[in-house]
């Protein structure tokens, strides 16, 4: 006998009937039923990830039990998926299996919903929301057991007026686009900084960013074989506090440095930071347009192309190059982290920061693993109207 959660008018009452395919059975020990898209080898996720069910035993000492309300899917999660990403999963055989597997994904918040006398005791409580401190934890699950140093708490006035969804993706791109933004040179009102991949995540977040503290910037995007549609989305980046937006074939045209002159005041505006998740001779491009001892900050390589550098940049124009990975800063920062994500979600509730586009996926208790995988592969095709986000429903 067990006891059963109806989710539909939640209630408890004792069954030991057939088990019905959209109701979902707690243990009447306290054992939370979970399930996580999970990957036991690394691979292309359509190939390796599976739907895994297992039980949480109820929380003591410094556990809690976790139940996710937003997990977006991050280029980095297929990444590490594809075993190409520094920072690896943690494989367990935690979950119930005999040989190890992982939890995908990396970002998302979640709601606490039991926990051990320790996590009382550092100020958590049931119903507080957490992200996670750092990458490899596996958030593309419904529920989870975690210590207090695993996850970073939203005070209460940190979530006063933010939705699961703008919480739950606020942790990695905004952070990454705030910290080159801040940390590599000091931009002053009306100076410039020029980026590719602009409309990402993290390109959004710097156009606001930039625009809110008085940046000027210059974006770059892939051509689309569709013009309108292209011109739909330079109008949509406009309108976010981009000043300039080209293509990235625009931007390795014969014509572009006299272009770059004529936005810049004539070349006396300059452009003191460059922002790059691309690579390739695109980047090659982007850095020409610098000025004398600018920085360029690489945080990506989305065409899976090398950096190319020509000596005269380095030894002539003095230009310095960077690498940024937001997990290591956050790593090392942890509390100047947590400072900035308050920041951004202050800027969110007073409606000076916009979020990003997203593609709701809806995640319920009863909801098959083939279906959600097919999201996950429809990530890694064409182009996308929004960042793809599972959204925890009745779990």
């Amino acid at each position: 006998m067990c006891l059963k959660f109806d989710h539909g008018d939640r209630t408890l009452h004792e069954e030991n009937t057939t088990v019905l395919s959209q109701r979902r059975y707690v243990s009447a020990y306290g054992y939370e039923q979970a399930k996580a898209l999970t990957f036991s080898n690394y691979g292309e996720p359509p190939s390796v990830l599976s739907l895994h069910s297992h039980s949480i035993s109820p929380p003591h000492n410094d556990l809690m039990t976790l139940r996710f309300l937003a997990s977006p899917i991050n280029p980095a999660d297929i990444n590490q998926i594809q075993g190409v990403y520094p920072s690896k999963p943690n494989f367990t055989t935690s979950l119930g299996t005999a040989d190890p597997i992982a939890v995908a994904g990396n970002e998302g918040v979640a709601e606490i919903i039991a926990l051990g006398d320790k996590v009382k005791s550092e100020g958590f409580k049931k119903g507080d929301w957490v992200f996670m401190k750092g990458p490899g934890f596996g958030t593309w699950r419904t529920h989870a057991s975690a210590t207090i140093d695993q996850v970073v708490k939203l005070d209460d006035e940190m979530r006063q007026g933010i939705s699961p969804i703008q919480a739950g993706t606020i942790s990695i791109n905004p952070c990454t686009a705030y910290r080159m933004l801040r940390d590599f040179t000091t931009l002053s009102e009306g100076e410039w900084f020029i980026q590719n991949g602009a409309n990402s995540g993290v390109g959004r977040a710097a156009i606001q960013l930039g625009k809110k503290w008085g940046y000027k910037s210059i974006n770059i995007i892939r051509g689309r074989d569709d013009k309108a549609a292209e011109d739909k989305l330079k109008k949509e980046l406009k309108e976010l506090g981009a000043d300039v937006v080209i293509t990235d074939t625009e931007l390795q045209s014969q014509g572009i440095e006299d272009m770059s002159k004529e936005w810049t005041n004539g070349g006396r505006e300059p452009i003191k930071l460059a922002l790059n998740c691309v690579n390739g001779k695109a980047a090659t491009a982007m850095a020409k347009l610098l000025s004398s001892s600018a920085h360029f900050v690489t945080y990506g390589a989305m065409s899976k192309q090398p950096l190319t550098i020509p000596a005269s940049m380095l030894i002539f124009k003095n230009i310095h190059f960077h690498g940024f990975w937001v997990s290591r800063w956050a790593e090392k920062h942890p509390d100047e982290k947590k400072t900035t994500v308050a920041d951004v979600l202050e800027m969110t509730r007073k409606g000076e920061f916009r979020d990003i586009p997203v593609d709701e996926i809806r995640w319920e208790w009863e909801t098959k693993g083939e279906e959600l995988i097919a999201k996950v592969k429809s990530t890694l095709e064409g182009y996308r109207e929004g960042k793809g986000v599972f959204v925890f429903g009745k779990t």
